[in-house]
């Protein structure tokens, strides 16, 4: 299957300067090699790889498709690399996998070699169809509604954690602190224990999850894979966090099989460590433990980093508008009662708190770009490429665009509210896709969105944000390590005096 361009602003094709009614029925456009595209000046030997930083590698990204336009040739090494822009084109490719592309197998093998099975995130073919049906019964709305106890515990932890520290007129390491609070989450509704890390400053698997993600950021996009012959510091610390990580979960697994031992238990799992080795145990299900514990990596990296960031992003923004916040909070206190009576539903009438996350992702999304590679030489909108090749595609470069979206720059959850506006929700989510698109679109979105509801409401009836800054008072820096974190963000609030 090829991913053929969809308009004429997606490349520099014969005739595409025309609209589409307006070309002869019989044309075809002249299709160009890799090579042929504009793009920033190769160095010798190492490409484009010096010309970045990687923390910083997706604001490059973004301007040089600015300057060169939205198909264009970069360098890492001596490897060539298509980069899109285009939201139409780039959802084309996001549903052509797993058939015609696939996540990059560089991530894979470094994954791999760091001793972290595949899970559904990097398993292809058959394997990733089997773990995705074990997965998605996991994350269904119906059972994720079930999960409801177990978020209220954890939500009332953190609020804790922030009623002292604004009765000792504190600050609070936003970012750190939501890590915690998506670690316990993950940890009750995965493996169905209490990893207690709000109240406690030991962190324990929390400090040697910080060591392995931006490890995998870091080696999938090294020129040379030196950790195969020396290991630096920084790698003999992975090393002690990769095996204690993996003797957690096999005792979390361990406590799971020595409870699935009750037949009522099994016939009914109450966590998704359970559902999924009830799974794995099916004859011919065709998985293994290994599988499961892929899995488990993948739920905890995905889920503490990308939902901790998300909801940072979203408080920084809507702190900057105190509008956004007064009315987030009208909402709040006219659809909510006590937080312990909280249910999925009423979470879910919270439409201008939905509104303010989607347009949070908009803004600052936690993967500004994603990364496929082709599975067969097939042509990208007028390019034609080899199979093995990366595509990388550029998320936010649309969603930044005044012609797509009015004031761009600015934080209007509004935008997200009613079908007769200029950019109708229906049509904005076509072009912001921050959980992906197609078959492999995050099976956990739905469980983030109710985790950040739930953080946000929780401050919003509890608390006055009294602000969100940096050290140095300036915008919030992206930081890119596998997500686009925040980086230094403290919010001193304080508490609502009445409700």
């Amino acid at each position: 299957m090829t991913a053929q361009g969809v308009g004429g602003d997606i490349g520099t094709m014969n005739l595409t300067d025309l609209p589409h009614a307006q070309r002869p029925a019989d044309a075809e456009p002249q299709l160009r090699g890799l090579r042929e595209l504009p793009g920033p000046r190769p160095w010798p030997l190492v490409g484009n790889a010096l010309q970045v930083r990687l923390s910083k590698v997706h604001q490059h990204v973004e301007a040089w498709v600015r300057e060169y336009g939205p198909l264009i040739r970069v360098k890492l090494g001596g490897v060539p690399l298509l980069v899109i822009s285009d939201h139409e084109l780039i959802a084309q490719l996001l549903r052509d996998r797993p058939q015609g592309f696939r996540r990059p197998s560089r991530m894979q093998q470094v994954m791999r070699e760091m001793g972290i099975p595949d899970g559904v995130f990097l398993a292809e073919g058959a394997h990733w169809e089997r773990q995705r049906r074990m997965v998605m019964a996991s994350f269904a709305p119906g059972q994720v509604r079930a999960y409801m106890p177990a978020l209220h515990r954890v939500a009332e932890r953190l609020r804790q954690r922030w009623v002292g520290t604004a009765r000792a007129g504190g600050s609070i390491d936003l970012q750190l602190d939501l890590m915690r609070f998506t670690v316990d989450v993950i940890a009750g509704l995965a493996f169905g224990v209490e990893v207690d890390t709000l109240s406690s400053d030991e962190d324990v698997i929390q400090r040697h999850l910080d060591q392995i993600f931006p490890t995998i950021w870091r080696r999938s996009h090294a020129l040379v894979p030196y950790w195969r012959w020396v290991k630096l510091p920084r790698d003999r610390r992975l090393d002690r966090s990769m095996l204690a990580v993996k003797a957690a979960i096999r005792d979390f697994m361990a406590q799971a099989r020595a409870r699935l031992a009750d037949p009522a238990r099994r016939a009914a799992p109450q966590n998704m460590l359970e559902a999924m080795l009830v799974s794995a145990d099916e004859p011919g299900s065709g998985m293994s433990d290994e599988d499961v514990v892929g899995n488990v990596f993948t739920m905890l990296l995905a889920g503490e980093d990308t939902t901790a960031t998300s909801l940072s992003w979203m408080i920084y923004l809507m702190s900057r508008r105190p509008e956004t916040l007064r009315q987030a909070r009208e909402e709040v206190d006219a659809c909510l009662g006590e937080m312990a009576d909280w249910s999925a539903e009423d979470l879910g009438r919270l439409d201008y708190l939905e509104a303010c996350i989607h347009e949070s992702m908009r803004i600052k999304p936690v993967g500004p770009f994603n990364v496929v590679e082709a599975l067969q030489d097939t042509v990208v909108g007028d390019v034609r490429i080899r199979k093995g090749t990366s595509v990388v595609m550029v998320m936010r470069h649309d969603t930044s665009r005044e012609d797509v979206f009015a004031q761009a720059g600015d934080f209007m959850p509004e935008r997200w509210l009613g079908e007769d506006l200029p950019l109708a929700p229906s049509h904005a989510k076509r072009v912001s896709m921050p959980f992906g698109a197609g078959p492999r679109i995050c099976p956990g979105r739905y469980l983030a969105l109710l985790e950040i509801k739930l953080a946000a409401a929780m401050l919003l009836k509890h608390f006055d944000v009294v602000v969100v800054d940096t050290p140095d008072g300036r915008e919030a820096e992206e930081h890119m390590a596998l997500t686009m974190v925040p980086l230094g963000l403290k919010m001193r609030i304080r508490l609502r005096s009445s409700r």
